[in-house]
């Protein structure tokens, strides 16, 4: 017989998009509770209601804490995690410098493995239960996040990254080799437990047209699959993108020309657009990752928000180009970029980025990034009062969006009371 677990304190979850139908896609129960059985959610409501309707369950009594889907992460280099917050210039220079010397390592099973596990241990203390990452150009690299995320009971979504130029000799694969390595990766990986392999061509200036035309055809043979990569991040990158292919109409164009734009890409960054890719973008139905510390550490730009109304808007740490592995800083970012704009963004509407936004970015709404009836058990318990800063702040509020604003401006791991995977508590 399956056990259920009743958590009980204030819950939040979505009935809608905060981006289209406003701040009440939101929905609150100040003392509500979420029934857990078989690593499913069964129920979602006030208290009073689910403690009688399931009395055999196991109570876990959180108070005024907040219960909430687990945050998704929709771009990261898990590879990177040794090398987060490396002093650096551009982006190109950050490459050179500090990520391609460390991918290089990972050549090493036992090095790979050894990263992959205590990356994953880094996000799950930080509330993060799904990511998106890629790997190396190596398989050992996607065996061992694939793995390591198999033994916690993670949903993740991953790929080898693919490159045959512009790259150090031990970084760099071939066209052919890329589409076969991935094909078997894929074939191995995609669909095991809660994994699903990504096609991930790194960006275009480190893959030939003849490259991004071979994982094309295979996103084309295999099209359940996502596709991620980098798009528009930085001006000189831009520049560059137009040396490399003069025939190109812009950046966008040299993915849509080899079949790597539909339903199911996702592109990193997508800063510096012009009009033609945000309207192909929109017809396209693409996603955008949107990854703010990464984009201010590394002066990429400032992303236009605007674009969470047409379009599917994720938000990332992009670690290690991101200065931090916690979704809590990683939303006061996009909170102080919207700013910048003169876009201001509500908490509901930064609360849905990194949970049900990035979901719906990798397609897996109907999974995960919610609280509802069928959805897969991936939960976090937040203090709305980890520090005395913030404690003094909530103290004062009036309603659910002022007591978690300054836990979303202020938080980091102490706010995580609790983690929920797969409907089995795993951290702190």
């Amino acid at each position: 017989m399956k056990s259920m677990d009743l958590l009980i304190g204030q819950v939040i979850r979505f009935d809608g998009d905060p981006f289209r139908d406003g701040p009440g896609a939101a929905r609150h129960h100040g003392h509500g509770a979420v029934a857990v059985e078989g690593g499913r959610i069964v129920d979602v409501g006030e208290a009073a209601l689910l403690r009688p309707r399931y009395p055999q369950a196991r109570v876990h009594d959180h108070g005024q804490r907040l219960i909430s889907a687990g945050f998704i992460d929709a771009h990261v280099h898990y590879p990177q995690t040794a090398i987060i917050a490396s002093w650096g210039k551009r982006l190109i220079d950050w490459l050179n410098s500090y990520t391609f010397p460390e991918e290089m390592r990972f050549s090493d099973p036992a090095y790979a493995m050894e990263i992959a596990n205590r990356y994953l241990d880094l996000v799950l203390a930080r509330g993060t239960t799904t990511v998106c990452t890629y790997a190396t150009i190596h398989p050992t690299s996607v065996d061992a996040i694939f793995t390591a995320a198999r033994a916690r009971g993670m949903r993740l979504f991953a790929g080898k990254t693919c490159m045959d130029r512009n790259a150090p000799e031990g970084l760099r694969d071939t066209a052919r080799s890329a589409y076969d390595d991935s094909k078997a990766l894929l074939r191995k990986w995609h669909g095991v437990d809660r994994l699903s392999y990504v096609i991930t061509p790194r960006f275009s200036p480190t893959s030939t047209p003849e490259q991004l035309a071979a994982l094309g055809a295979l996103w084309r043979e295999y099209p359940d699959c996502l596709m991620q990569t980098h798009l528009s991040e930085q001006t000189d990158e831009i520049a560059w993108v137009r040396d490399l292919f003069p025939q190109a109409r812009d950046y966008l164009d040299t993915y849509e020309s080899q079949g790597l734009l539909r339903e199911g890409a996702l592109y990193g960054h997508a800063i510096h657009l012009t009009e033609r890719e945000r309207a192909r973008l929109i017809e396209a139905g693409a996603s955008l990752i949107h990854c703010p510390t990464s984009n201010t550490f590394i002066g990429s730009g400032l992303f236009d928000m605007t674009l969470a109304q047409h379009l599917r808007v994720g938000l990332a740490t992009d670690t290690g180009g991101g200065s931090n592995f916690s979704m809590l800083p990683t939303m006061a970012a996009a909170y102080e970029v919207a700013q910048l704009r003169g876009q201001s963004l509500h908490p509901a509407q930064l609360w849905w980025l990194a949970t049900q936004g990035s979901a719906r970015a990798l397609h897996a709404e109907d999974r995960i990034g919610n609280l509802a009836p069928g959805m897969e058990a991936d939960l976090v318990v937040i203090d709305l009062a980890s520090t005395p800063a913030i404690e003094q702040a909530t103290r004062r509020a009036e309603d659910l969006w002022q007591q978690l604003f300054p836990t979303i401006m202020m938080g980091d791991d102490r706010a995580i009371a609790e983690v929920w995977v797969n409907g089995h508590r795993r951290a702190p």
